[in-house]
């Protein structure tokens, strides 16, 4: 899937085995906040926040969905393009547990 950011560069999106799981198991009302959250880091992708230690290569970006607080895990490459890697996403429980 290819977008285009803010800075006119093309956004190539790379979803892991992880991310594809839970986002088909989700509703589509969860899909809508989901893919607005995914918009909002296509157009800023350092909006979130930078994981320390061995996630360091690890962005985070938190966001309500329903009133419940969801992370969206995802690593930003910069080139000639800049390639978006969308790692996870759920609750924060156990969100980080098998990502390193």
């Amino acid at each position: 899937m290819f977008r285009l950011s803010n800075s006119g560069k093309i956004v190539d999106i790379i979803q892991t085995n992880r991310f594809k799981k839970v986002y088909k198991k989700l509703n589509p009302n969860q899909l809508r906040e989901v893919n607005k959250a995914i918009e909002t880091i296509i157009k800023n992708p350092n909006i979130g926040e930078q994981k320390k230690g061995s996630l360091s290569w690890l962005r985070v970006f938190k966001f309500r969905s329903f009133g419940q607080l969801t992370l969206l895990g995802y690593n930003v490459e910069k080139g000639e393009k800049i390639v978006l890697t969308l790692v996870n996403i759920g609750p924060h429980e156990n969100f980080y547990r098998n990502i390193s």
